[in-house]
């Protein structure tokens, strides 16, 4: 048996109230399955946040306490948890710490209101859902309706139906 190619590689990953459910799960179990340690942060450790669709899910640590030197990626899902998290201003000064270091930043749906707060894409080639695009292109990225889109170490997608290629695009991100 072949060991995983995302062995010793830790993934961060956003949670808050009304995350969508789908586009945190798919990726933390990908990932798992790729042999990555991931911590779900949260606004608060040891917390359970519900999904929008009502899933629970628990967080390992607090967002305040993570740092970017500590992982490989990042990685935001959508529903209507980044327009809440997007206010912290701690939160933002690490995605950009992701993105200064040239770590892996994937957001889906969303999820882009975090990376556009943290002013990371500007110049970046993005997708996202179609009810931010005018966000996206506001904040300087260049929007595009596809089912990913990958420049340098940013990954994006647009809605759950696109989580098979949203994480294939980030483990080639993380594989080199």
């Amino acid at each position: 048996m072949t060991e995983p190619a995302l062995t010793g590689q830790r993934i961060l990953i956003l949670v808050g109230d009304i995350y969508e459910d789908l586009e945190l799960q798919y990726p933390r179990l990908r990932l798992i399955e790729a042999g990555a340690e991931v911590t779900v942060a949260g606004p608060e450790a040891n917390r359970i946040y519900a999904g929008k669709h009502g899933y629970p899910c628990e967080s390992d640590a607090a967002i305040a306490d993570m740092h970017a030197d500590d992982f490989a990626g990042l990685i935001v899902p959508g529903g209507f948890m980044p327009d809440k998290l997007r206010r912290d201003p701690g939160l933002l000064q690490l995605v950009r710490d992701f993105a200064e270091a040239g770590k892996l930043v994937a957001a889906i749906c969303h999820g882009g209101w975090i990376p556009i707060s943290a002013k990371v894409y500007d110049g970046v080639r993005v997708t996202g859902s179609p009810g931010i695009k005018d966000d996206l292109e506001n904040a300087g990225a260049i929007w595009e309706d596809a089912p990913v889109v990958v420049d340098r170490h940013f990954v994006s997608s647009r809605k759950p139906d696109d989580l098979p290629d949203f994480c294939r695009a980030i483990l080639a991100v993380l594989t080199g």
